[in-house]
């Protein structure tokens, strides 16, 4: 849920009117739908435009086996917004630029990580 600020209220960072984390559920069958979601649920924290900004993409590793991926936009002025594909959970979750989580979305279908990881490359 998010919490809109007050008219009186003068907000100095967008993630001030985050009053919990946003929850939802997505079905993203393909890695290009992954990397599309990602990109815009990153660019709509910061309100950037998406597509705008470069979205880089690393496997993350468990025991030689790849779990997961890490995304991180890179906007202006240094902003860097992370997002975290975990797969044993199927989860993305969704980081601002000060590091602070600020929404998760279960996927409710998802394609393999090794898929993904050949896609990205």
């Amino acid at each position: 849920m998010i919490r809109l600020s007050s008219p009186s209220t003068t907000s100095h960072h967008p993630h001030e009117d985050f009053e919990v984390m946003v929850e939802s559920h997505e079905r993203l069958p393909n890695f290009i739908d992954i990397r599309k979601y990602i990109n815009q649920t990153l660019s709509q924290i910061e309100q950037l435009q998406p597509d705008r900004f470069e979205l880089t993409e690393t496997p993350l590793w468990r025991s030689g086996r790849p779990c997961g991926m890490s995304f991180c936009l890179h906007g202006p002025r240094a902003v860097r917004l992370t997002a975290v594909w975990e797969t044993d959970g199927n989860t993305i979750l969704f980081y601002g630029s000060q590091g602070e989580r600020v929404q998760r979305t279960h996927l409710a279908a998802a394609p393999a990580i090794e898929d993904c990881i050949a896609s990205a490359a």
